[in-house]
This record gives structure tokens, C-alpha cells and sequence, in this order.
């Protein structure tokens, strides 16, 4: 255990040690290429965290081309820092070429990161997975069981049976044919329905049934 942890701490204490020189040597190179303050300090972070997005994108396994590609394009504006500040470069007199390269690199570095960040393994699953299983399955279904039987007509809904004649009882009969003949008598004409059911105030299924019967 003891032997593990020894040799991850002098692993991260190497990586801290790379890093920093590294970005040293961005640094300087952006700065004698004309990008001072605060410019300067983006270079190497724009450099390593494009190195960062292609190494994710070589370990997911897809697309693997494009992870290489730009993994060796943020390795050599890395590397070509580290070189050039030992001596191969005079600071004080930064060739035109370098300075052009220098200020393309913002362009570069977000095209590469954004065609990192677009993962075409995700976008094929997002196809895969946008059908709809139900419908999927009831094709499948369909195909293999043939076309659907054809299902029988429903029955023709019966003829509701008419309601049944109230009962009426005798002696309303009489007292309807009492009102009945005193409206003769005054009026002359036979009584109709609506003036009978409002003379005996009954419903009016009653006073047609008495009606009826008169």
C-alpha cells in the first residue's frame, strides 16, 4: 500500500512539475509573439485543455481519427513552445510566422474543441432510441400474426319499450268527467288535455290517461 501511494505521489508531483513548465513556455511564447497580460495567460490554457478533450475523446473509443488529429495539434503547440524557448528563438525578434500562428490559435483551438465536444456516437444513439417501442412492437406483432380477424358487428341497440299507462284512480275519473261537463256547459266546446291536466293539477302522462278515458 505504502509502495502504491509512493509511486502515485511522484507521479502527480512529475505531472504538476510538466505542467507548470509547460505553461511557463506557452506563457512566454505568447507574450514574445505580441499577446501580453492577462491574453498571454489564456494560451496555455487553451492549449492544454484541448490536449485534455482529444485524450477524453481517444479513451471513449469513438471516433479515434479526430481525437488523434487534434491531440497531435495541441501536442506540437505545446512541444514547439518547450523547444523554441531553449534558445532556438529570439524572444526579442519573434519571426512573422510565429506571430501569425500565435494569433490564429484562438480560431484553431475552439474549432477543435467544438468538434471534440459534438460526440457522433451520442447523436447515432439518440436515432436509435427516438422510435417508439410500443409502435415498434404492434408492427412486429402485426407481421407476424398476418392481418387482424375481422371482429363482428355489435348488435342493434333493442327499441326501448314505451312506459307503461299511469294508473287512474276511479274516483279521479269521476271528478275529471264533473270538471269535463261544467267546461262544456260554460264553454260550449269539449275540454282539451292541457286544460284538463290544469284544472285537476296532475302530470301530464296523468291527464292524457284521464283524458283517455273520459
Amino acid at each position: 500500500m505504502r509502495a502504491l501511494l509512493a509511486r502515485v505521489d511522484a507521479v502527480l508531483v512529475q505531472a504538476a512539475i510538466a505542467a507548470a513548465l509547460s505553461f511557463a513556455h506557452l506563457h512566454d511564447i505568447a507574450s514574445a509573439a505580441g499577446q501580453d497580460g492577462w491574453k498571454a495567460w489564456a494560451y496555455p490554457v487553451s492549449v492544454d485543455l484541448l490536449l485534455v478533450a482529444a485524450w477524453r475523446r481517444l479513451r471513449s473509443g469513438s471516433a479515434k481519427a479526430s481525437g488523434w488529429c487534434w491531440f497531435l495539434i495541441a501536442l506540437t503547440a505545446s512541444l514547439g513552445a518547450n523547444v523554441a524557448t531553449a534558445g532556438l528563438l529570439d524572444v526579442t525578434d519573434t519571426p512573422a510566422w510565429l506571430r501569425i500562428l500565435v494569433a490564429g490559435w484562438p480560431a484553431i483551438a475552439f474549432l477543435g474543441g467544438t468538434l471534440l465536444a459534438h460526440n457522433p456516437s451520442t447523436a447515432a444513439e439518440s436515432d436509435s432510441t427516438s422510435s417508439d417501442p410500443v409502435q415498434e412492437a404492434k408492427v412486429t406483432r402485426v407481421d407476424q400474426t398476418g392481418p387482424a380477424p375481422e371482429l363482428p358487428a355489435p348488435p342493434a341497440p333493442s327499441a326501448t319499450p314505451a312506459p307503461a299507462a299511469p294508473n287512474v284512480p276511479a274516483a279521479l275519473v269521476e271528478h275529471a268527467r264533473k270538471v269535463a261537463a261544467e267546461h262544456r256547459t260554460r264553454t260550449g266546446r269539449p275540454i282539451d288535455t292541457p286544460t284538463l291536466r290544469v284544472r285537476l293539477g296532475v302530470p301530464a302522462p296523468l291527464a292524457e290517461a284521464i283524458a283517455a278515458r273520459l
